[in-house]
């Protein structure tokens, strides 16, 4: 798979470096301080945060993007292969780069990488109920609806919230 591409505006995916992982981290806390979008909520563990993404790209297991612009991290998309066949797949974009094809870009490579991978027969996700654009996104994609987990991320106000989940067998695709 080519992990070099150009994408609109003059943003670029390309395979993670570990020289991305300041900028990952300050993504991830950028879009974890909309409080709308993702699991993690502030304050962040930079630490954690920057080990985890540098364990991403060491693993053969796992595809990492990035999307830049002028060498700043705007979009990151992980697909972690489980060991089981399955391939979770958690993504941030930058609000300025939401709905501007960058989303269907990182989801186009990481379809193509699971395709690529005979071990991987299915890529999983979850979204908020909330997040319609990125549910219409995975659709379009090929995703579908195969549940909703009800009240099972706790946030830090306590508050409980809904999650969607969703699933895009890939092996019926190969055979």
């Amino acid at each position: 798979m080519d992990a070099e591409r150009t994408v609109p505006d003059g943003l670029e995916v390309r395979g993670s470096r570990r020289e991305d992982a300041a900028g990952f981290v300050a993504l991830m806390e950028a879009v974890a301080a909309e409080g709308r979008w993702i699991g993690r909520e502030l304050p962040l563990d930079h630490d954690e945060r920057r080990e985890a993404f540098l364990a991403g790209i060491e693993d053969p297991e796992h595809l990492s993007l990035v999307v830049v612009r002028s060498e700043e991290v705007v979009g990151s998309l992980g697909l972690h292969h489980d060991g089981i066949g399955h391939a979770e797949l958690g993504m941030l974009l930058a609000a300025d780069v939401r709905g501007r094809g960058v989303g269907s870009a990182l989801l186009a490579q990481a379809i193509a990488w699971a395709d690529a991978h005979p071990v991987v027969h299915k890529v999983t996700l979850q979204a908020w109920p909330h997040n319609a654009a990125a549910l219409a996104l995975y659709r379009r994609h090929g995703f579908t609806v195969e549940g909703v987990l009800r009240r099972h991320w706790r946030r830090r106000d306590g508050e409980l919230w809904d999650a969607v989940v969703m699933g895009l067998p890939v092996t019926d695709r190969q055979a």
